[in-house]
């Protein structure tokens, strides 16, 4: 089972220039926490794959999101976001592309891409709210 929260995020930095608001405002408030709470971990390899396990072994989150470059997100829906959906959310973890659950995508191509943020449901719950908070104003 993956821990209910955790304290590493895994995100390429590099596309930081193209994120939603929400993305920059939740990496900003794990590196640079208020006082009083701990800084989380960056853990990025580049890996899908490599991240995700880690993700479910300590906790935490696993960030590929959309952006404003990649719309529709890079990672395909079919055979890369929802495989690891179902994996995540079988270990009692959450899996959403920033608003709605991966795995209630219903594909209308093969190639479909989503963005994705898959891992604990203390940070998955938290950067959905983000989304919800972003999408009202």
């Amino acid at each position: 089972m993956i821990p209910d929260s955790g304290a590493i995020y895994s995100i390429n930095e590099g596309n930081a220039q193209h994120w939603h608001q929400p993305i920059t405002d939740y990496v900003q408030s794990k590196k640079f926490p208020a006082e009083g709470e701990k800084a989380h971990a960056l853990r990025y390899v580049g890996s899908m794959v490599a991240d995700v396990h880690r993700t479910l072994l300590y906790g935490g989150v696993f960030l590929y999101p959309s952006d404003k470059k990649s719309t529709s997100g890079k990672l395909r829906l079919l055979y890369e976001a929802a495989p690891m959906a179902q994996i995540i959310e079988a270990a009692g973890g959450l899996a959403i592309d920033g608003r709605k659950r991966i795995m209630d995508i219903m594909p209308t191509k093969i190639h479909e891409r989503c963005g994705v943020i898959m891992g604990s449901k203390v940070q998955v719950k938290e950067l959905e709210e983000r989304y919800k908070k972003f999408d009202q104003e």
